[in-house]
C-alpha cells in the first residue's frame, strides 16, 4: 500500500490559544515546544529532547487539536495515521505499514499523530484471539518509537491508558492528562465560542457535563439554527 495512503490529510489550523487545559498539563505543553524551538542548544550540552508524548483521557477533550496545535507553533508538518487502513488482516502487514509511516515522520522531521494508540499497542497479556499479530505489531512499535528521531514529534492519544501495553508506556517521555471540563471551564469555553457571533444570537442555553467537543457542537447547532430562522423571517418580508 502507498505510504500516502496510511495517513490523513488535515489542513485545519489550530494555534494553542485554542486549545483548553489544565495548569499542569498546558506546562507540559509549553515546556515540549520550547525544548524542540531550541533543541539544538539543549542537545549540544548532552540534553535529551522529549519526543514521545502520551495523550490520554476523555473523549473529546483536545487530544487531536492539541497535536494539530503542537504541528502549528512549531512549524512542521503533521502526519494523522489513518487507522482503518494501517490496520490489516494480513499477517505481519500492519507492522510493515505503521514501519513506513512512522519512517516518513521521521525523514520529514514531522509531528505524527497516532490516534486511538490502545488499538495498536495492545497489552500482549490480553486474551484476544489473534494475539500473535498483536505481539508482533507491539514488537514493532517498540522498535520504531526507540528509534524514532530526536528532531521528529510522537504524540499518541488514546482514552484508555490501561490497555496499552506496559513495555510502550514506559517509551513515553511526557504524558499529558486531559479531563472533563468542569462547569467553570465550560461557562469559559462557551464564552470564548460565543463571543465571534453577534450579541443577538449569543443567548443559548448552556449544558454541562460534557466534552468540549460536544459543547462546540452544541453552541454551532444553536447558532445556526438562529441564522437560518432570521434568514427565513427575512424571505417572507
Amino acid at each position: 500500500m502507498n505510504v500516502q495512503e496510511l495517513v490523513i490529510n488535515d489542513s485545519e489550523q489550530v494555534s494553542l490559544e485554542d486549545i483548553v487545559l489544565e495548569e499542569a498539563g498546558r506546562a507540559q505543553l509549553v515546556q515540549l515546544i520550547k525544548e524542540h524551538r531550541f533543541i539544538e542548544a539543549l542537545t549540544g550540552y548532552g540534553l535529551p529532547v522529549n519526543n514521545k508524548v502520551l495523550l490520554a483521557g476523555s473523549s473529546g477533550c483536545g487530544k487531536t487539536m492539541t497535536a494539530k496545535a503542537v504541528a502549528k507553533t512549531l512549524g512542521k508538518k503533521i502526519l494523522i495515521l489513518n487507522l482503518s487502513n494501517v490496520v490489516c488482516a494480513r499477517i505481519g502487514e500492519t507492522s510493515q505499514n505503521m514501519k513506513a509511516v512512522v519512517e516518513k515522520a521521521g525523514r520529514e522531521k514531522a509531528v505524527l499523530f497516532l490516534d486511538e494508540f490502545d488499538q495498536l499497542g495492545k497489552s500482549r497479556d490480553t486474551d484476544d484471539k489473534d494475539v500473535g499479530e498483536m505481539r508482533r505489531v507491539v514488537n514493532t512499535l517498540i522498535q520504531l518509537i526507540d528509534y524514532y528521531p530526536p528532531n521528529a514529534l510522537l504524540l499518541c492519544a488514546t482514552n484508555y491508558p490501561s490497555m496499552i501495553d506496559t513495555a510502550l508506556l514506559r517509551r513515553f517521555q511526557l504524558r499529558i492528562h486531559f479531563e472533563m471540563p468542569s462547569p467553570e471551564r465550560l461557562n469559559a469555553y462557551y464564552d470564548r465560542l460565543l463571543s465571534c457571533f453577534p450579541v443577538a444570537l449569543q443567548h443559548i442555553e448552556r449544558i454541562y457535563e460534557i466534552s468540549y467537543a460536544e459543547a462546540k457542537d452544541h453552541v454551532f447547532t444553536h447558532i445556526k439554527a438562529a441564522v437560518i430562522r432570521e434568514l427565513e423571517e427575512a424571505q417572507k418580508q
